[in-house]
């Protein structure tokens, strides 16, 4: 089975989101590494880290994620801004060692104007430039949807990045459904065809984990709007299709839906009972909304 949990607030520190991911049935969670549109990561409580880690441990949690900022470009025409993604991305991947073993999400950035030729390359750079041999944290370059000049809106850039990285067995991908979705993958219809081409374009052993987000839009929009399970394009049919299938078994899931932390509850709760066998896909599950994450 995967494991499943959602985006949590890291505010109260480290050990806080796993007791937190516990109360409402998650095995995995997911943080953002600093304040998603700022700059500077709070000081490391070692303390926090080693109860989070004993608690995963107890709890049998899978891998967990860590988000990188949303305000990292590493293929920005801003060479300070370029330099501010490395340092960042840098300090991150030192810091994921005192939780050891899980993994390092990140929007792989825009081009903006300059091509994906261009940027490619410099992505692929940057990698090179922070991962570092002994590094037990694996990085996940993200599947985007294509908005504006994102790079990363197709399994073929992907890979381009992919194959110019140096310590290729320290990188995967994780797939976001809301932005496959919206990047113009039929995974309504064809999920099983949409992972047959991950598998001949990137390989089935680079996929890490999963963002599990239903989407506002109809396929190919370019959008990337987030909605709750069943209330978006997706519907519970194919979220059904996609938690059960097994390519997913083991690997983190995680919601990045419009919730508040009982919405989450809620939706994980529903995940597991489609996984049990008693699940109802055509329920539709209504709850608050807050701001989405991505």
């Amino acid at each position: 089975m995967p494991y499943i949990g959602c985006h949590l607030s890291c505010a109260k520190g480290f050990y806080h989101m796993g007791l937190t991911a516990s109360q409402i049935h998650a095995d995995t969670f997911q943080f953002f590494t600093r304040n998603p549109r700022g700059g500077k990561s709070k000081p490391l409580d070692l303390e926090d880290c080693a109860k989070l880690r004993e608690l995963m441990k107890e709890q049998h949690f899978g891998p967990i994620i860590a988000h990188a900022p949303y305000t990292i470009n590493p293929c920005s025409q801003s060479e300070s801004v370029r330099e501010f993604a490395v340092q960042t991305m840098a300090e991150d991947l030192h810091r994921m060692e005192y939780l050891p073993g899980n993994f390092y999400n990140f929007h792989p950035g825009s081009h903006v104007g300059q091509g994906a030729a261009y940027a490619i390359p410099v992505i692929a750079d940057a990698l090179n430039q922070v991962m570092f041999p002994q590094q037990t944290t694996v990085v996940l370059l993200e599947t985007m949807a294509g908005k504006g000049s994102e790079i990363g809106a197709t399994f073929s850039q992907l890979q381009e990045i992919l194959e110019k990285v140096c310590l290729n067995d320290k990188i995967g991908v994780c797939i976001d459904t809301c932005h496959i979705h919206d990047g113009g993958y039929d995974i309504i219809q064809d999920f099983d065809g949409v992972l047959t081409q991950f598998d001949k374009e990137i390989g089935l052993k680079r996929l890490k984990a999963i963002h599990l987000n239903d989407s506002r839009n109809p396929r190919g929009s370019h959008k990337d709007r987030h909605a709750c399970l069943g209330d978006g394009y997706l519907g519970w049919e194919t979220v059904r299709r996609i938690i059960c299938h097994p390519q997913i078994a083991g690997l983190p899931v995680v919601l990045e839906t419009p919730n508040e932390l009982d919405g989450y509850a809620r939706e994980i709760m529903a995940l597991r009972q489609i996984l049990s066998g008693s699940g109802n896909c055509r329920i539709t599950i209504h709850i608050g909304q807050s701001n989405k994450k991505g």
